[in-house]
């Protein structure tokens, strides 16, 4: 057992869950505070943008923090905004605490990935960071849909006070478990800043938000879909979104290792894959049983493509790898919003728009690898 990377993915199981369990929520929130889906909806959006706003503004903060420092002070601020959650007496309230909790997100995560493939061997940084991101993974499996029972069993808002809970229970871990010195680069954050204007950064940082987008614009509204659209009752809700999670935690292990053996062309398969399982499940979605199998797939593509997607811009970006694996991490963020903007207009088929996305991805990770031809070719 590899103690740190365990401390790591359970502090990534409290942020995975507090990010994705208000989906199964929305009804529930909109119905208690008096708003609309679209609007609850925003609550998504609203976490996403607090991401991708707290990027930039944390890889400052944190620079020169020693790495344990970060993370867990990043925690204390995760513990924070899910008690302001739970107490949230309105829906402006609830937003504005929800991007207190987002503020922490991009900063672990980019921070944390980066720890991460400084403990293992170089040819299983992939692995590494999938390992990590299992504790994102089993909060889809586990935090999710037992946040969202729980939630619709005892309200909305004893879902965050126990993912508090878990905070803490995270925060000492990572105190208790990660090396006290751990490798940190040098150097002027700003210099860093410049360093990842090169289009292949930039051609990486899309590919991620492209990603996240083609999931965010069908999986925030999911609810609504399993609800009116497939006819699960809400109880089943919860083991539909049981068995999307274990598609996730199969397909980041899975997608880390073949990260780790070839990199872009698995990325390609992956979006393409991405956009043929989506576009059945606009079909598929008005069944009962297909829908099951459907999901599960989903699952498993849509997040094969994270680790592979954080190694790249690490591999784009060697010159700022902390900054860089943060960025990606608001820019994972800002497709989440984007896609749960686009999910929410009054578009008819959000499988098939999470399709074309995925194609779009596709391409971008298409043309980053013909960069990379081109480089070597002239090197």
């Amino acid at each position: 057992m590899n103690w740190p990377l365990f401390a790591l993915a359970v502090a990534a199981f409290g942020i995975g869950t507090t990010e994705f369990v208000i989906m199964g929520l929305l009804p529930d929130v909109a119905r208690d505070l008096a708003v609309s889906a679209p609007a609850a909806g925003m609550l998504v959006s609203g976490y996403a943008l607090g991401v991708a706003a707290g990027a930039p503004i944390l890889a400052i903060v944190t620079a020169k923090w020693p790495r344990k420092q970060a993370l867990v002070g990043l925690m204390t601020l995760f513990i924070l905004g899910n008690v302001l959650c739970a107490v949230a007496p309105s829906y402006n309230f609830l937003m504005v605490a929800r991007v207190v909790t987002a503020f922490c997100h991009a900063a672990f995560f980019g921070i944390g990935s980066v720890v991460a493939a400084e403990l293992v061997a170089p040819a299983k940084r992939a692995q590494a960071v999938a390992l990590m991101f299992t504790g994102l993974t089993v909060a889809n499996i586990l935090g999710v849909p037992l946040g969202t029972a729980f939630g619709h069993a005892a309200g909305w808002r004893s879902t965050f006070g126990v993912v508090t809970v878990i905070g803490v229970v995270a925060a000492i871990m990572l105190c208790a478990m990660l090396p006290k010195k751990i490798p940190m680069q040098g150097g002027n954050i700003f210099q860093e800043f410049r360093s990842i204007i090169d289009t292949r950064v930039q051609l990486s940082l899309l590919t991620s938000t492209l990603a996240s987008i083609s999931m965010f614009s069908v999986i925030t509204y999911i609810a609504y879909i399993l609800l009116d659209v497939t006819g699960f009752s809400a109880k089943e809700e919860s083991w539909v979104l049981l068995l999307f999670g274990a598609g996730i935690t199969v397909g980041g292990l899975i997608g880390g290792k073949l990260a780790d053996w070839k990199l872009m062309p698995v990325m390609c398969a992956v979006f393409l894959s991405i956009a043929v399982v989506l576009g059945l499940f606009s079909f598929t979605s008005h069944y009962k049983w297909p829908t099951l199998a459907t999901m599960f797939a989903w699952g498993a593509v849509a997040f094969a493509v994270v680790p592979g997607a954080q190694i790249r811009v690490l591999d784009t970006a060697r010159g700022a790898p902390n900054l860089a694996s943060t960025l990606n991490q608001g820019a994972f963020n800002l497709g989440n919003a984007t896609g749960a903007w686009v999910g929410g207009l009054p578009l008819t088929d959000l499988p098939l728009i999470g399709s074309v996305f995925a194609l779009l991805g596709l391409a971008t990770v298409a043309f980053s690898a013909s960069l990379d031809k081109r480089a070597r070719a002239t090197a």
